[in-house]
């Protein structure tokens, strides 16, 4: 009896730690303000956020989408994503942000 004492502990620990993850690649969020559409350039995006987490074309423009996920099994998941669109200039054309985490 002893001895279960001690590995129903050791299994509940390892079932809390694991329901807690992440995904992605977590990013600084103090330039999102100053993202301006048809003015940043995507080095100042590189420069600020550094290399985005996932690179893509949509309708044949590059997109960067930075994002970050966290779960917890004993609390709220939690998330931030920015998504930028470049023109054919490598000039930022739209974006999109979201977050849970502030």
């Amino acid at each position: 009896m002893k001895r279960l004492i001690p590995l129903c502990f050791a299994l509940f620990i390892t079932l809390v730690l694991a329901g807690c993850g992440s995904t992605g690649k977590n990013f600084p969020v103090t330039h999102v303000g100053e993202i301006k559409n048809g003015v940043t350039t995507q080095s100042q995006i590189l420069n600020w956020f550094g290399v985005a987490f996932k690179e893509g074309m949509r309708n044949g423009d590059p997109m960067w989408t930075y994002q970050f996920d966290t779960y917890n099994s004993m609390g709220k998941d939690k998330s931030k994503e920015l998504v930028i669109l470049f023109d054919n200039q490598n000039i930022v054309r739209a974006y999109r942000y979201a977050s849970n985490m502030d």
